[in-house]
């Protein structure tokens, strides 16, 4: 996807997730095997707690993230509100998942993503992704997902 695309996509079009469970703000790129987005946690957000984004709010910010890896392949290029196409993905597994720290009601997130593999079986696709999360330049998430993902009708 070049960054002119990306600068266009309103990334909440191509998840199915809807406020108050979108934990991606912005994506800030995206290729075939890699993603990189932003989160900016506010108050209304159903995942902070003591004025801290919970585990479970960093675990789903990154599970979000992930699945657009995959998720785009599903859709033409020139599809910029993600009308083309209907998606669900299922975190399979967490392989591992390891939180260093719990950042702070109003701080902006980074999430950075790889595909480690990829099994396209026809109507489902079956991946493992390797996940990133940073509070600034502090690594605060590290994560391994696997993932289902496939189109509804």
């Amino acid at each position: 996807m070049d960054a002119t695309r990306e600068e266009h996509i309103d990334f909440k079009n191509f998840l199915p997730h809807r406020e108050p469970m979108l934990m991606v703000s912005k994506l800030v790129s995206i290729s075939e095997t890699d993603v990189h987005t932003e989160f900016a946690i506010t108050s209304d957000c159903i995942f902070v707690k003591n004025n801290q984004l919970s585990e479970t709010g960093l675990i789903e910010n990154a599970a979000q993230s992930c699945s657009a890896i995959v998720g785009q392949s599903y859709f033409e290029k020139d599809d910029l509100t993600g009308e083309g196409n209907k998606l669900v993905g299922y975190i399979s597994a967490i392989k591992k998942v390891e939180i260093f720290s719990l950042p702070a009601l109003n701080a902006t997130i980074t999430t950075k993503a790889t595909l480690v593999s990829r099994y396209d079986t026809g109507s489902v696709t079956m991946c493992s992704i390797d996940c990133s999360t940073f509070n600034n330049d502090e690594l605060i998430v590290a994560c391994t997902l696997n993932f289902l993902i496939h189109e509804v009708a």
